[in-house]
């Protein structure tokens, strides 16, 4: 089971999404994203004192993570997009408990390190059969490496583990090959070592920018952390300590609503996420510039007004902004020219293999798409709906199809709740903006 009950229970088994009437022409404001926002429940789990954090994300990843929370002892409280902590000071108050997080892969990453980063307890940690299938090994090897004590209840690399606490701390090299969670994992539970922990990141760090986002939270909450680059990182004890925050909205999600406005020729504003944000999708509006869109790259705001005919006849290493391939995929259908999208070949792991299921729903359209180890090549095609496209139980799947419908009418979906692992009001969304959206 990955829903939860923060999720959004659609009218219909499938949804089918068509053109606007106009091209729209709006100012959105858009949730909050489940990478800040479980970074934040975690960090202000383990602190001292009562934190009040607003703009957390309502969606199935943050209610697995409050759930668990809570079934440590921790007191959460959660109104509107508002959320309590009261902190356990590294200290779980429950020191025995099976948690279940569904499919939150930031959360699978983020509690085995401050699990281990107690002072006494023993935990087991499960997921849904999804999240069961996504690698977790060169999280738990570092921490091992640290000095956790952590062990695989069935199968070697995968969900369930069992952690039990105490981690020393010292050096250790973690590979940024495919996630940077996993250093992500570790540096949130450094600062409850009994010693200083040093991190070097070796291979490709992907999406490294989000290694600065679990730094700057660390630091915001009190930590001591010394970075060169995203490479080789230093943290020294010192326990995080209760804040109030505004949490950044979700760059990730603003994107599909910025390409909505590329394909239809018309403005979008997303007026509470900037360019400056260190969530790396906020650069996604680069590569839309690049297609012959006109940005405004604010501080607090992006905006989008889509050309004529959108360009094409390039490639795209899309490591940094990996949550932004099947994005660019879609829009690509409707370029004058191939792109290519290359540098991705980790998002064959997540919740789905994100490369295979898009070229091979892509090609039920009628869409040529070529497929890469490392990512596709989309070629211009007139999309050709009819069969429902299965996103199978990945959100970026669901929401990279919608955007297909701003310019096609009759694009079927199914399984439309996907998309409350991260936005549970995604179609309201585009209803609002003009978009066609009914459920059969």
């Amino acid at each position: 089971m990955s829903r939860s009950p923060w999720a959004w229970q659609p009218p219909g088994a499938t949804v089918v999404v068509g053109p606007p009437p106009r091209p729209l022409d709006a100012d959105l404001a858009v949730p909050g994203s489940k990478s800040v926002t479980n970074r934040a429940l975690i960090i202000a789990a383990l602190a001292e004192g009562v934190s009040y954090l607003d703009g957390i994300l309502r969606s199935d990843d943050s209610y697995w993570c409050v759930q668990a929370l809570a079934a440590l002892g921790v007191d959460v409280a959660v109104e509107g997009t508002t959320a309590r902590v009261a902190g356990c000071g590294g200290r779980w108050p429950n020191q025995g408990a099976q948690l279940y997080v569904g499919s939150a892969g930031t959360l699978a990453r983020f509690l085995p390190g401050a699990l281990a980063a107690g002072t006494a307890g023993e935990w087991q940690i499960d997921g849904s059969a999804q999240l069961r299938a996504r690698p977790i090994a060169p999280l738990v090897d570092a921490l091992r490496e640290l000095g956790a004590d952590i062990a695989y209840v069935a199968t070697d690399g995968q969900l369930p583990i069992r952690v039990r606490a105490g981690l020393t701390g010292g050096r250790v090299a973690i590979s940024g090959r495919v996630s940077s969670q996993f250093t992500s994992g570790v540096l949130l539970a450094a600062p409850y070592a009994r010693r200083p922990v040093d991190v070097e990141v070796v291979d490709q760090l992907v999406q490294p920018e989000y290694v600065g986002l679990t730094i700057e939270m660390m630091r915001a909450f009190g930590a001591d952390v010394e970075a060169e680059g995203y490479e080789r990182i230093r943290v020294r004890p010192r326990p995080y300590a209760a804040r109030t925050l505004t949490l950044e909205a979700d760059a990730s999600t603003a994107c599909y609503f910025l390409t909505a406005a590329a394909l239809s020729g018309g403005r979008v504003r997303i007026t509470n996420v900037g360019y400056r944000s260190l969530q790396p999708d906020a650069r996604f509006v680069d590569v839309l510039e690049r297609m012959g869109c006109r940005v405004d790259r604010g501080a607090s705001h992006l905006e989008v007004v889509g050309p004529a005919r959108l360009r094409g006849g390039f490639a795209v290493d899309m490591r940094p902004m990996s949550d932004q391939a099947l994005t660019l995929g879609a829009a690509a259908v409707f370029a004058d020219a191939p792109i290519t999208v290359t540098g991705v070949p980790h998002i064959r792991r997540h919740e789905s293999d994100r490369i295979g299921v898009f070229v091979s729903q892509m090609r039920r359209l009628g869409v040529r798409v070529e497929e890469h180890p490392d990512g596709f090549t989309v070629y211009p095609a007139d999309p050709q709906p009819g069969e429902t496209l299965d996103p199978h139980d990945d959100h970026r799947q669901a929401m990279a199809f919608a955007l297909l419908g701003v310019r096609v009418p009759g694009i079927r979906i199914g399984d439309p709740g996907c998309v409350s692992k991260t936005c549970p009001a995604y179609f309201d969304f585009l209803a609002q903006l003009g978009v066609s959206v009914a459920y059969r």
